[in-house]
């Protein structure tokens, strides 16, 4: 299992996320606090609360979502990755 953070500041963000996410024959999960929710699900990614960082754990390996998280990473971490 990976993790990684990220922070979704726009609807277009959480749209392009879900879909993304879907696209992964494995299991998404966005978490936040002790709250787990299904990245797969757009209105259950929508009950958090997006003005945090959210962390997403990947029970498999997709290159391009991974790709598409390091874009979603907060601005501290991308600046680590870059």
């Amino acid at each position: 299992m990976k993790e990684k953070m990220i922070r979704l500041a726009s609807i277009d963000e959480v749209k392009k996320f879900v879909s993304a996410a879907l696209q992964c024959d494995f299991d998404v999960d966005v978490c936040y606090n002790r709250i787990i929710i299904d990245a797969k699900s757009i209105l259950g990614v929508f009950s958090l609360d997006l003005r945090n960082n959210l962390t997403v754990r990947m029970h498999g390996e997709n290159s391009e979502f991974e790709t598409l998280l390091d874009q979603l990473a907060p601005l501290n971490e991308r600046e680590a990755i870059a």
